[in-house]
C-alpha cells in the first residue's frame, strides 16, 4: 500500500510541474503580455515601461523567470497581484470561501439526488421513469452550463422574481436567510450537469451489482428486499462512486467558473476571468497551479481510498 500512494504521489507531482510549466509559458507567450495595462495609459512612456519590465523580472530570458518564480512559489511566496500590489494568496483566500460554499452547495444536492434517480433508474429499469430520467440526463449533459444559468435568471429572476439575478448577499444584509436565497440559483445550476452524471454512474454501478449471484442467494435466502438493496446492493454500488467524486472535481470546478461568471458570484471562477482580462498573470497562475493542485488532491485520495476499500486495485 505504502509503495502504492509513493507512486501516485510522484505521479501527481511531476503532472503539477507540468502544468505550471505549460501554463506558464502559454500566458508570457499570449499577445499583449503582462505589460499590455501599462501600455494602454497615455501617460506610460518608453523609458517607464523599460522600468517595469525590469521591476517585475521580464527581461530575462523565460525559463529563468519561471524557475524563479516556481522557487518562490515553492517557498509560499506566489507574487503579487499587478491590479493592487497585494499577495496573490491573500487574493485567492478572499474569493476561495464563495466557491467553496457553491461547490459543496452543489455536490450535495447532486450526490443525493443523483444517487436517488440511479437506484430507482436501475430497479424500474425501460419504465417510464427511467425513460425520462435517461432524456432528462442526455439534456442536461448537452446544453451548455451558461444557457442554462442564463434560461434560470430569465424565468425565475426577470419573470417570476422568486430569486436574485445575482451575487452573493443582498448589500447591508447579510443574514443566514439572504445568503441563502442567492445561493438557491447558482446552486442548482451547477448541480444540473453533476446530477446527470452522479444519476448515469449510479444507474449502471448498481444495475452491475443487482444481477450479481449473492444478490440472487441473498433473495433465495428469504431475505427482505429492502435489506438487500440497502446492506448488500447499494453498498457495493456505491464503491465505484468513490473514484467517480475524484473524476468530477474537475468538472465541478469548471462547472463553477461558468456559473459564477453567469451569476456575478464572487468566488475564484469570476476572480479567474477578471484576472485575464486585466493581465494579471501572477493571480492567474496562482489560480491555475491552486486548482490544478486540489484536481491532484481529490484524485489521488480517490484512488487511495479505492485502494483502502478493495484491494485488487494496488495490484500492478
Amino acid at each position: 500500500m505504502a509503495r502504492y500512494v509513493v507512486n501516485r504521489l510522484a505521479q501527481a507531482i511531476m503532472l503539477l510541474v507540468i502544468v505550471s510549466a505549460i501554463g506558464f509559458a502559454i500566458l508570457h507567450l499570449a499577445p499583449g503580455g503582462p505589460l499590455s495595462q501599462y501600455a494602454a495609459s497615455a501617460q506610460m512612456t518608453q523609458e517607464d515601461l523599460d522600468r517595469v519590465t525590469r521591476q517585475l523580472g521580464l527581461d530575462r530570458p523565460l525559463p529563468i523567470q519561471y524557475l524563479d518564480w516556481f522557487g518562490r512559489m515553492l517557498k509560499g511566496d506566489w507574487g503579487k497581484s499587478y491590479r493592487d500590489g497585494e499577495a496573490v494568496l491573500s487574493v485567492i483566500s478572499s474569493h476561495l470561501g464563495a466557491t467553496l460554499e457553491l461547490m459543496a452547495t452543489a455536490t450535495i444536492i447532486a450526490v443525493l439526488l443523483g444517487c436517488w434517480i440511479g437506484v430507482l433508474g436501475a430497479l424500474r429499469r425501460y419504465s417510464l421513469f427511467d425513460t425520462l430520467a435517461t432524456v432528462g440526463a442526455m439534456i442536461a449533459l448537452s446544453i451548455p452550463t451558461f444557457w442554462f444559468g442564463l434560461v434560470t435568471i430569465y424565468v425565475f429572476s426577470v419573470k417570476l422574481g422568486w430569486l436574485p439575478a445575482g451575487n452573493r448577499q443582498t448589500v447591508g444584509d447579510g443574514s443566514f436567510l439572504d445568503l441563502l436565497h442567492h445561493l438557491i440559483a447558482p446552486a442548482l445550476v451547477l448541480a444540473l450537469v453533476e446530477t446527470a452524471m452522479w444519476g448515469r454512474f449510479m444507474r449502471s454501478s448498481m444495475l452491475e451489482v443487482i444481477n450479481q449471484d449473492y444478490i440472487r442467494t441473498a433473495r433465495a435466502k428469504g431475505m427482505p428486499e429492502w435489506r438487500i438493496l440497502t446492506v448488500h446492493a447499494l453498498r457495493n454500488a456505491l464503491l465505484p462512486m468513490i473514484t467517480v467524486a475524484g473524476l468530477q472535481f474537475p468538472t465541478l470546478l469548471g462547472g463553477a467558473l461558468v456559473a459564477e461568471t453567469v451569476f456575478t458570484w464572487p468566488g475564484m471562477g469570476r476572480l479567474f476571468l477578471d484576472s485575464i482580462g486585466y493581465r494579471d498573470y501572477p493571480v492567474v497562475m496562482g489560480i491555475l497551479m491552486f486548482s490544478a493542485t486540489m484536481v491532484l488532491i481529490g484524485s489521488l485520495l480517490a484512488d487511495i481510498l479505492y485502494a483502502v476499500v478493495d484491494p485488487r486495485i494496488r495490484v500492478g
